[in-house]
């Protein structure tokens, strides 16, 4: 059997790896439409920040590790067209030469392109210019050599998700005055603003400039300054710096699949079922480009790294006859901003009530550890969960990087997992120590605020 995979990041590595793991016999080839395959995109803003050095650090596994595990690597070859009933992929290479590699099934990541969220001004300036996007490793190394070359003293980050917010982390240790700007109210818009408020006030208090509310809708050069223009709280905005870098999501790469007969739905993401499947004949897809199943929404667009390698593992395993099932996503994701970490899985307040969930949320506030052993530092936890069955549906934690944040979602993201309720977690045998938690741990402290909240609002208290 020949399995083509398209894509040299998670999904389409991930495939590869499932399909040889469980037989070897399978002949794979993976299409990689640059030099940089299973590189992490995640730690680039570290990369920046000089935590992780050098560049190549940030592979998960060398050119020579894919290699030995069977696969074949088809490095700057970029797959141009489907051809479902002859079962042949076109490719073009660097030289610009299209071939066609014949397939018995095909697996398609094609990720995601970074959004430019309309701004005008992008398609005219780029690095060279001192405007970036950072997506790959090639707007990586061009970010890096502008950073070297012009040595600028200012840049605005048009953006503050989990990656604004790194590389606000990142430039401002570069010795960078940064100055973020949000559209929405507060700053980490996947929390709800009174814990991303938190998260605020830690890049304040780190020298960073945070302006929330603001829209963006262009970018202009005059001379060495660029300028991003546009309204803020429907007043005209405006802010100079020598460096710009935009960070506002990304868009689903869909047209390799769409142009082979697949179907599109949220997102704009190509539909797949649970097992992967495009509904085009021996066709798979996976990863940034493809719906989410969510399990607690139903299907959704919520590209994530940890999504896409399970999806590309279900990919792989399914297309050499295997009958593997994507379990479905819970959103959860944790980020580090200097020395506050921020975390959240499942649903917030307002994604509940949309969703058709009689949904509650409470905030409260437990300590890290037993507050005698010192060091101890406090964890602003907020839950939601559904006042006619008590089910969790959701949690968002702030707190210090020594307070185990990502450890401590994760305990909510398996309880969520499991379909437990709010007041389930109280039973969970949880480990303590007092240099370490308490005899009830701050998820569990959380947990039973939640429920004492929903019990007085009921009494009408």
């Amino acid at each position: 059997m020949h399995l083509v995979a398209i894509g040299g990041s998670d999904a389409g590595i991930s495939a590869a790896l499932r399909a040889r793991e469980l037989d070897p016999s399978v002949d794979a080839t993976v299409v990689v439409a640059d030099s940089y395959p299973n590189f992490s995109i995640c730690g680039i803003p570290y990369y920046f920040s000089r935590e992780v050095q050098p560049w190549q650090s940030l592979a998960h596994r060398t050119h020579a590790d894919l290699e030995a595990t069977g696969m074949n690597l088809r490095l700057n070859t970029l797959a141009t067209g489907i051809d479902v009933d002859g079962r042949t992929l076109t490719v073009r290479d660097a030289a610009g030469t299209e071939s066609t590699i014949a397939y018995d099934e095909l697996m398609v990541g094609t990720g995601a392109s970074p959004s430019t969220a309309g701004i005008a001004g992008l398609d005219r300036f780029g690095p060279d210019d001192g405007v970036h996007l950072l997506h790959s490793m090639g707007d990586t190394f061009a970010l890096e050599r502008y950073l070297d070359e012009h040595q600028p003293e200012t840049a605005i980050i048009v953006g503050a998700g989990y990656v604004g917010l790194e590389m606000a982390e990142a430039l401002t240790v570069r010795g960078l005055r940064v100055t973020q700007l949000q559209r929405g109210p507060e700053v980490l818009s996947t929390l709800d603003p009174e814990l991303g408020s938190l998260v605020h006030d830690e890049l304040t208090r780190h020298g960073v400039e945070v302006v929330t509310g603001t829209r963006i809708q262009s970018v202009t050069r005059d001379g060495g300054r660029l300028t991003v223009t546009g309204t803020r709280d429907a007043h005209a905005f405006s802010r100079s710096a020598d460096l710009v870098l935009v960070v506002v999501g990304v868009r689903p790469n869909t047209s390799l699949l769409t142009a082979a007969g697949a179907t599109t739905g949220a997102g704009g993401a190509v539909v797949v079922d649970e097992h992967m499947r495009t509904g085009l004949p021996n066709v798979w897809a996976a990863g940034d480009g493809v719906v989410t199943h969510h399990r607690l929404l139903g299907v959704t667009y919520l590209p994530l790294g940890t999504t896409a390698h399970k999806q590309g593992r279900v990919a792989g395993e399914n297309a050499i006859g295997g009958n593997a099932r994507f379990a479905g996503s819970l959103g959860t994701q944790v980020v580090k901003v200097f020395e506050v970490v921020a975390a959240r899985t499942g649903l917030r307040d307002d994604e509940a009530l949309a969703a058709g969930y009689s949904a509650q949320s409470h905030t409260a506030i437990a300590d890290d550890h037993k507050r005698y052993y010192p060091g101890a530092t406090p964890i602003s936890i907020r839950i939601t969960g559904d006042t006619r069955d008590g089910r969790l549906l959701g949690a968002q934690l702030v707190g210090t990087r020594g307070a185990e944040i990502s450890k401590r979602v994760d305990t909510y993201a398996t309880a969520l997992h499991h379909g437990m309720t709010v007041g389930g977690m109280s039973d969970l045998d949880l480990s303590y120590t007092p240099p370490l938690g308490s005899p009830w741990d701050a998820v569990q402290v959380a947990a039973q605020a939640w429920e004492h909240e929903v019990r007085l609002v009921a009494a009408g208290v």
